[in-house]
């Protein structure tokens, strides 16, 4: 008794599990180092701002490593669709270099199977944007003004860089110049409110500080200055001297930041729904409805990248990578800048939110369909790879004109 056949598979069939976990398997590290590049440089650049922002402030390092990590969902967010795309580009043009797509499609799979894996990976980074967007990014926004206001407050460190003001409640201090550890100050301009409520004014060639014992006042050595005050009779003081010695304390003064909510910005995606339906909250009901709209048109749009990128990817065979890499770049920030504009606009009351954002939205989808539904036939030929193809010739050409009536060349 022989066993029973298995049915036979249609062309192609076999292998589908297999050549999904391959397509994932090549999207996985391309699209986590351009995620970690793209991240780290905008939170470095940030961090560097925010130093300088703080350099006045005590443990101002460890606020700026709170303030860091509060923006590290705003920027991921922000990083999704560029390194998803950059990370597509790559495996595309990968695949078509090595001639593997031109095998797959010869053995009967189609574009659209070819895609399906990369669309799969669209749809769970719209969910991861939803969650960051939606519900992280608010609570962190929040967390980082928080920690800002706190960081502002903080009061003085104790130390001065050249041409920068300590203007605390009863104190405003500035030097023209100081040292690399802030410490020994040349031309000192102090403005402050003694105990009893009386100002004073104190100039002076030179200033050395010293922080004192407990971290709660800095000691301030004058030298050759003048000193204007009032005594108790309102009368003004002058003081010449060649040395002083005064202190002024630390602490500054700490107000409450409001609650989080102010800003549309920092509600949740339920928030924004729940406040702009039962139309009480403080906000404009357009402003609620803008930024709901934006949030959610951002993250439906991550799975119709691959629609873009394999064309642009299969026409980076014949005309090249870095058209493409710019064609796209375009988009992206065009989709980018039409919702803030239609937000914008929502804002203002001059268009309806749903209309300001959705449209933007449906014109980049259905660009998005339209191309890669006119590369379905011919791989690798849509209106925009001819297009890229005569940018190339006429660069190329622009080129050779340049080098033949470059200085030093003779004609043949």
């Amino acid at each position: 008794m022989t066993a029973p056949s298995k049915p036979r598979r249609l062309p192609g069939e076999a292998g589908f599990r297999l050549i999904d976990r391959y397509m994932l398997r090549l999207s996985v590290w391309p699209l986590i180092g351009c995620l970690g590049v793209t991240v780290v440089a905008l939170i470095l650049e940030r961090t560097l701002r925010l130093l300088d922002l703080l350099s006045q402030s005590s443990a101002r390092f460890g606020y700026v490593t709170e303030l860091a990590a509060n923006l590290l969902p705003h920027y991921l967010g922000l990083a999704l669709p560029v390194a998803f795309f950059v990370a597509l580009f790559i495996v595309i043009t990968k695949l078509s270099d090595g001639s593997e797509i031109d095998a797959l499609l010869a053995s009967g799979l189609s574009l659209t199977r070819l895609a399906a894996p990369f669309i799969g990976i669209g749809l769970a980074l719209s969910l991861l944007s939803l969650a960051l967007f939606g519900y992280l990014q608010p609570y962190s926004r929040y967390a980082y003004r928080a920690v800002m206001h706190a960081a502002v407050n903080a009061g003085w460190n104790g130390r001065l860089a050249g041409g920068a003001f300590v203007d605390e409640d009863k104190l405003l201090l500035t030097a023209d110049e100081a040292d690399l550890a802030g410490q020994r100050l040349k031309r000192v301009f102090i403005r402050r409110l003694t105990p009893e409520g009386r100002e004073e004014v104190i100039t002076a060639a030179s200033a050395d500080l010293r922080l004192a014992p407990g971290d709660k006042e800095v000691t301030l050595e004058l030298h050759r200055g003048q000193r204007v005050g009032r005594d108790s009779r309102g009368d003004y003081q002058l003081l010449a001297f060649d040395s002083l010695t005064t202190q002024t304390p630390l602490a500054g003064a700490a107000a409450l930041l409001r609650a989080r909510g102010g800003d549309e910005r920092e509600l949740t995606l339920g928030e924004l729904s729940r406040q702009a339906a039962s139309g009480k909250s403080a906000l404009p009901r357009a402003t609620l409805q803008a930024e709901l709209y934006g949030r959610l048109a951002r993250a439906a749009f991550l799975p119709f990248l691959p629609l873009i990128a394999f064309p642009l990817g299969l026409a980076a065979k014949r005309g090249g990578r870095a058209p493409g890499l710019i064609a796209a770049g375009g988009i992206l920030l065009a989709f980018q800048h039409s919702l803030q504009l239609g937000q914008s606009l929502a804002e203002s009351g001059k268009v309806m939110p749903l209309l300001a954002v959705g449209g933007p939205f449906l014109i980049f989808t259905g660009f998005a369909v339209w191309l890669y539904v006119g590369s379905r036939k011919r791989p690798g030929e849509t209106p925009v790879s001819r297009m890229m193809v005569r940018v190339n010739k006429a660069v190329g050409r622009l080129h050779d004109l340049f080098r033949r009536h470059a200085p030093g060349r003779t004609a043949s």
